[in-house]
């Protein structure tokens, strides 16, 4: 459930009518979380609510996206909502790993806030295990995307005109039957229920992702974050569009570096 912040003015819900929800899947490396880091510190995305759930896990942080000590101390929790009105942008992003048997749960309850808060479409950012590829993924590039009949209808040759490479299927039973094809994401965490979802209530989705192993993603959120922007044109293109995403300061913790002062 969708909460907005507390202005202390009572001022209503942001409107979100018409606009795209970007958000991660909690998957292998967690690209899409880092990926959805660089668009809110890029964009200067402003906190309008988060979303409240019990099937995240708890937790609570200082600001990942402290510019100075003053907005440093602030608070943020598992499941954050971000805007920027001007691109029609609504980021949600996830920073913990869902409680066991809790994807469905989880997916209901969100493409429910999509329904009632008129959300034109949905970017679900992901990975997939590069090590379980079959012959065919093994070829070109390691990204991919999905989607939605309905979102199909609108940008699908727009889709073919950047060149892009749907998801395969892969074989139901390898070396048994290779004839019965399945959408198959290992690692992906919610992604492929939370698309099939997305398929059978009418909810314009894509997914865009990464073939990945775990390690330092970092190359890998920038990879996946200039494909996103390939499609949306979040950030100006030029030679080199890597150096224009900011990064954010909460990224010098990835490693292992002492925790913030301003924690405590």
């Amino acid at each position: 459930m969708f909460i907005p912040c507390d202005r202390g003015g009572g001022s209503a819900a942001p409107d979100f009518k018409g606009f795209t929800l970007l958000m991660p899947a909690v998957s292998v490396g967690n690209v899409g979380q880092l990926a959805i880091d660089l668009v809110i510190s890029t964009l200067d995305m402003t906190k309008v609510g988060y979303f409240y759930t019990d099937c995240l896990v708890p937790m609570v942080g200082n600001n990942p996206y402290a510019t100075a000590e003053e907005n440093s101390k602030e608070l943020s929790i598992n499941a954050e909502v971000y805007s920027l009105p001007s691109k029609k942008l609504v980021v949600l992003q996830i920073r913990s790993p869902f409680i066991k048997n809790k994807y469905r749960p989880f997916c209901e309850t969100l493409l429910s806030w999509v329904k009632s808060s008129k959300c034109a479409r949905v970017v679900l950012l992901s990975s997939s295990h590069a090590y379980q590829r079959d012959d065919e993924q093994l070829l070109g590039t390691p990204l991919r995307y999905l989607l939605t009949p309905d979102l199909e209808k609108a940008v699908g040759g727009h889709m073919k005109e950047l060149n892009w490479k749907e998801m395969e299927k892969v074989a139901a039973y390898p070396g048994i039957n290779n004839t019965e094809k399945v959408l198959h994401i290992p690692g992906g965490g919610i992604t492929k229920l939370l698309f099939t979802e997305s398929c059978s209530e009418g909810i314009q989705m894509a997914v865009l992702l990464k073939f990945c192993s775990e390690g330092d993603n970092i190359p890998d959120a920038f990879v996946l974050v200039n494909y996103l922007n390939e499609w949306l044109q979040l950030i100006k293109s030029e030679v080199n569009p890597s150096s224009q995403w900011k990064i954010p300061s909460s990224w010098r913790l990835l490693f292992g570096n002492g925790l913030p002062p301003a924690l405590f």
